[in-house]
């Protein structure tokens, strides 16, 4: 005897609106005119984060992607001025990669493009409900289970 997939429509809602998502914040990162895919606009945001430059091994570890898939984003982000691949002080052999001004700047408008996309994806919720979406979001991007009786 089979059960029922209880959690089948949920898994499907969760799908389409992951492609909804990412189909707004592509749209509004084209809009943004800075010749940037979501994918480099991510690295860019991967970058921003490190105290210092890194390793294109240390980024395709944090993006969870493959080194090459690295080298070809950092390739059209450095065509475009957006990166620069600097020598590793220490060691020569070691290429790291760092923002220039032109990709601080593209950061900041992608941070604009983005709020955008969050605001017209958001667009139809209450604040009520943008609250309580925010609390399911939080406990299911940390993966905690809720205490019975408690809210999340």
């Amino acid at each position: 005897m089979t059960t029922p997939d209880s959690d089948g429509p949920l898994a499907e809602q969760l799908l389409r609106f992951t492609r909804r998502v990412h189909r707004i914040q592509k749209r509004h990162i084209e809009q943004s005119g800075l010749g940037v895919t979501p994918a480099q606009s991510r690295l860019l945001r991967t970058l921003a984060h490190y105290g210092s430059p890194p390793r294109m091994a240390d980024l395709a570890e944090r993006l969870e992607v493959v080194p090459r898939a690295v080298t070809s984003l950092v390739d059209g982000l450095e065509a475009s001025g957006k990166v620069r691949r600097v020598p590793d002080p220490t060691n020569r052999r070691v290429i790291r990669i760092e923002l220039t001004d032109d990709g601080h700047k593209a950061l900041r408008e992608l941070r604009g493009a983005r709020r955008s996309a969050a605001a017209e994806i958001l667009a139809p919720l209450t604040v009520e409900q943008r609250e309580v979406l925010g609390g399911l979001l939080d406990t299911l991007v940390d993966g905690t289970v809720p205490e019975p009786g408690k809210p999340c």
